[in-house]
């Protein structure tokens, strides 16, 4: 095998080696951030491969404990691939290998139970454009109504297709979900996404509330467009630097 060769042969490794590193720390982050829900909720990221793999975490360990090393990849039937010994929630399997399954730009999804990310999920009106938070999230949040624990995989295709092209979804009476094409795209959008919902639920609790006009709403959504890019170039570095101060090992 030529040197052109190897490289080719071993980079899926390295690729693989990477995203696990980057799920492992955004379970930690997750729970450094206070959003985690003892074992329960997913956070997933795609293999790189036409076999459509993906790495969840183990089903019953904390978030503040997971390391690269500790996920578990499964097929889109659930099937663990490798050598793992662990096991995954249905239900997380159940709502990431539907999203996985239907979106080829999904590389990872994220799912939580936050105090205010279900609060404003069991409000009528779901999030409301009352800041400039909640405004760079407009015309990307979709909504998909509560169905009973996601068990059931009948439930998938109303999912995917109340999703549709967008990246943040209120699941109704349950909690949030976003996707991205990367783990950093994936926490930022959920970071805004979870902000905004906190914002909400203080601004409910004051006086009465004021909706900016729909052409300022227009103009920060389309100025939402960058955040991808800073998202991967200037958040997650950041963020690692924290969690590395902080908790680190989560790359073992």
């Amino acid at each position: 095998m030529n040197a052109h060769a190897l490289m080719a042969s071993s980079q899926p490794n390295a690729q693989e080696a990477a995203i696990r590193i980057d799920l492992a720390a955004a379970y930690r982050l997750v729970a450094l951030f206070g959003w985690d829900d003892l074992v329960f909720t997913h956070i997933s990221a795609r293999v790189p491969g036409p076999e459509h793999h993906f790495l969840i975490n183990p089903f019953g360990w904390m978030f503040e404990e997971i390391t690269a090393s500790s996920l578990v990849k499964v097929d889109l039937n659930g099937q663990v691939v490798g050598e793992s010994r662990q096991m995954v929630n249905p239900a997380g399997f159940t709502i990431h290998s539907a999203v996985h399954d239907a979106r080829a730009d999904a590389g990872c999804v994220m799912h939580l139970h936050t105090v205010a990310g279900t609060a404003v999920s069991s409000q009528e009106a779901g999030l409301l454009p009352l800041n400039q938070t909640a405004m760079l999230l407009n015309g990307n949040v979709a909504y998909h109504d509560f169905e009973g624990v996601a068990l059931n995989h009948d439930e998938r295709p109303r999912l995917v297709a109340d999703l549709g092209g967008k990246n943040a979804m209120i699941l109704r009476n349950h909690g949030t979900l976003v996707a991205g094409a990367s783990v950093a795209e994936a926490f930022t959008t959920m970071y805004f996404l979870e902000r905004a919902c906190q914002m909400q639920v203080a601004a409910q609790a004051g006086g009465p509330l004021r909706i900016p006009q729909e052409h300022v709403q227009d103009v920060v959504e389309g100025q939402a467009s960058g955040l991808s890019g800073v998202a991967n170039t200037l958040v997650w570095p950041g963020l690692l630097r924290r969690l590395d101060r902080l908790n680190p090992g989560y790359a073992a």
